[in-house]
């Protein structure tokens, strides 16, 4: 077996060892998905060097292609998507999901500014996909288990609406909790009616 196959597929962003390069790697990150939310793909480098404190040689030493950067700022988000998946496992289930969710929805509105640099069809994309159904799958099926999410729904049928709604963009913050607190409510389970 060769040693791309042993490791798995690529989901987690490699970071570099040393503590201020790392920190410096963490800062391209931040600077780029903002920089790439204001002003798409298209978003200058060395503004987001600028914005990240660091010269445009440390951002090309850390990603030598806008590619590169592109494919780690997505990774990056798929990382932060499947790490907050375990860091509201605990809350009741209703609440773990709705969380997680709220959580989706930033990395919708990041892979929505970067969407067209993606390739859609590589194995990055397809194991990135297959954590992030790993991580938020079990929310979904412990809150429809305890009847708190309508039973003729399925996990790909809610990420697909959130991600809907996201596709459209937002006025304001205060919008973007609005219309999702209003398709969280069209997902929760409704008592049945009282009998005749």
């Amino acid at each position: 077996m060769n040693e791309k196959a042993a490791e798995g597929p690529r989901t987690r962003v490699r970071r570099p060892q040393r503590a201020d390069a790392r920190r410096n790697f963490d800062a391209l990150l931040a600077a780029a998905r903002e920089a790439f939310a204001e002003d798409g793909t298209q978003a200058s480098l060395e503004d987001i060097a600028r914005r990240a404190g660091v010269g445009i040689g440390t951002l090309y030493r850390n990603f030598p292609t806008r590619q590169d950067l592109f494919d780690s700022v997505y990774l990056d988000e798929i990382d932060e998507l499947c790490s907050a998946a375990g860091q509201v496992a605990d809350l009741p289930p209703w609440e773990a999901l709705a969380a997680w969710l709220r959580r989706f929805v930033d990395y919708a509105a990041t892979k929505r500014a970067i969407y067209e640099a993606l390739n859609r069809d590589s194995e990055m994309m397809r194991s990135s996909r297959a954590a992030m159904y790993e991580a938020g799958e079990p929310l979904f099926d412990r809150a429809r288990e305890v009847g708190e999410v309508r039973g003729d729904v399925t996990f790909d049928d809610v990420l697909r609406m959130i991600s809907g709604i996201t596709g459209g963009g937002f006025v304001d913050d205060d919008q973007r909790e609005r219309v999702l607190g209003m398709a969280l409510d069209g997902l929760r389970a409704r008592p049945a009616p009282p009998a005749r």
